[in-house]
């Protein structure tokens, strides 16, 4: 029941966050690269052969490359720190 209920609220916090990724992903203003890093990390987090918490971590490995990036529009990076901050806390 409660392992259910967990699950459940992972993947909530994953369609967060492939809300604001796909945002990104699709925001011309963004750079190429940033846009391709988003889309990424979307293809990481919607890949069905992990877990969510190693979805995750893939995601928040690639987004934390990206987030380096000095070309980066600052509200672009606020964006990835919150779907970071809903990934983050996704556990095995």
């Amino acid at each position: 029941m409660v392992r259910k209920k967990k699950a459940e609220e992972y993947e909530g916090k994953i369609q967060q966050a492939l809300a604001v990724l796909t945002e990104v992903s699709e925001d011309s203003t963004t750079p190429r690269n940033i846009r391709r890093s988003a889309k990424d990390a979307m293809n990481a987090l919607l890949s069905g052969e992990y877990t969510p918490a190693v979805r995750a971590a893939n995601a928040v490995s690639m987004l934390d490359e990206i987030l380096q990036d000095p070309n980066m529009p600052p509200y672009t990076r606020v964006k990835l720190w919150n779907v970071m901050s809903f990934i983050e806390a996704i556990k095995d």
